[in-house]
């Protein structure tokens, strides 16, 4: 099932960014080929790692002939190879991309870091958070004169690695069949992060942004665009930028009436009405004001946890989260009118395909 059915995937196992970017594939009906060693290492210290759902496992020790041998064997049957490595780890296995393409030529080479291939980072640690910092967006996040705002490590390993790996994967795949060729997929979440900033930079070159977060129309300065703590302690968000949505929710606040709110479009108004909008959520608990504004257009919605998330109404008429083996997930996105995707299998064990995935790709029926 899925649009990707039948494309093959070999994904040398690794943590985070890497193996989300194999599971939007095998969610999308790729066969997804993990190579990892029998007894791996759990470093997250999870037993059912969603990250891995969809995929199939083999068991390889990359460290030895053999396994180098099974390894070259499977990708000479795939279309795309995934590998998170530090730069030269790949090349000192004796698993470059040259080498690969002697056995593929039309091979996609995916390679995901957090500085890239080169550059004076390239061989450095790091993680999400140092990624996004250098890439501009973590200094753009955060109240005004306060410190920056940690996005989990949603906005560098997931948003500029993972989907920009799989981004960059699928061209590269669309490529080949043209040119016969493979190519090698750099995928540097600073780079993609920065990336992400395009809109940002674009604003601060009309003098419509100022390099100082918490001073701005979207990072917490504006009254309009922003979070409000209710009675209950529980939070909610409104985002009415167009004139029109801010008339709907000026009205339905009772604030059309009010002067101060007329000239909402000038920034050194924004503090003192954003006090008044603080004063006026606590004043109600966050169900009376979603019964108020909720499905309007004033552009509301609840700050809802994790674990409200899937217990919304409308993620649930959506179907947005599925439940499988009492796990409960995000279903796969986006959606497909024709070729849907799913959850092909839950999280494997390691290993638990070798003899599987062997016969299927006509290759030795060894574990190596």
């Amino acid at each position: 099932m899925g649009p990707l059915k039948g494309l093959r995937v070999i994904e040398f196992a690794g943590l985070g960014p890497g193996p989300f970017a194999a599971m939007l594939l095998a969610d999308m009906g790729a066969d997804v080929v993990r190579l990892e060693r029998r007894q791996a290492d759990n470093l997250l210290g999870i037993d059912y790692d969603i990250l891995n759902r969809g995929k199939r496992s083999v068991a390889v020790d990359l460290k030895t002939p053999e396994g180098i041998e099974t390894a070259l064997e499977l990708l000479s049957h795939a279309d795309v190879l995934i590998e998170g490595f530090r730069p030269g780890v790949m090349e000192r296995l004796g698993l470059s991309p040259e080498v690969c393409w002697q056995v593929n030529p039309k091979l996609v080479y995916g390679r995901m870091t957090g500085w890239g291939q080169d550059g004076p980072l390239a061989a450095s640690a790091g993680h999400d958070i140092n990624y996004v910092a250098l890439s501009g967006a973590l200094s753009a996040m955060g109240e005004k004169d306060g410190k920056p705002a940690i996005p989990v490590n949603l906005l560098g390993d997931f948003g500029g690695g993972a989907l920009y790996l799989a981004f960059g994967i699928m061209s590269a795949v669309y490529e080949a069949k043209s040119s016969g060729k493979g190519q090698v997929v750099d995928t540097a979440i600073s780079d993609c992060t920065a990336h992400l900033t395009t809109m940002l930079h674009g604003l601060m070159h009309n003098n419509c942004w100022h390099d100082q977060r918490g001073d701005n129309l979207l990072d917490g300065a504006a009254h309009h665009y922003n979070t409000y703590q209710c009675a209950d302690g529980k939070w909610i968000s409104i985002g009415p930028l167009e004139a029109k949505f801010y008339a709907e929710f000026l009205q339905r606040m009772q604030l059309q009436d009010d002067p101060d709110f007329k000239e909402y479009q000038q920034p050194e108004n924004w503090p003192a009405l954003k006090q008044k909008l603080i004063a006026l959520f606590a004043e109600k608990e966050s169900a009376e004001w979603c019964s108020l504004l909720e499905g309007t257009d004033c552009c509301f919605a609840p700050v809802l946890s994790l674990g409200d998330a899937s217990r919304h109404p409308h993620q649930v008429a959506r179907a947005v989260f599925e439940t499988h083996d009492g796990c409960v997930q995000p279903a796969p996105a986006p959606r497909f009118s024709r070729t849907p995707g799913s959850i092909q299998r839950p999280p494997p064990a390691a290993g638990q395909h070798s003899t599987e995935v062997l016969q299927q790709w006509s290759l030795k029926d060894e574990q190596k």
